[in-house]
């Protein structure tokens, strides 16, 4: 997503944050894989980057998650 958001004229996280109606340190946050973003911040973000949400985010489910 870093690399994302700087490719749109350097689009700072505090930029992003305001875009999408977080804090810039959720922004943070979601760029270190430190938290997952619910659904919808996680359109809102794709939308902002213009950019398709598989391109953004991907999801790859620990094999302990299916017990």
């Amino acid at each position: 997503m870093r690399e994302l958001r700087a490719s749109r004229e350097n689009m700072t996280q505090a930029e992003l944050a305001e875009a999408v109606g977080v804090t810039r340190q959720t922004i943070i946050a979601i760029e270190q894989g430190k938290y997952s973003p619910s659904l919808e911040a996680a359109f809102l973000i794709a939308q902002v980057l213009e950019q398709p949400l598989d391109r953004v985010f991907s999801y790859t489910p620990d094999k302990n998650d299916f017990r």
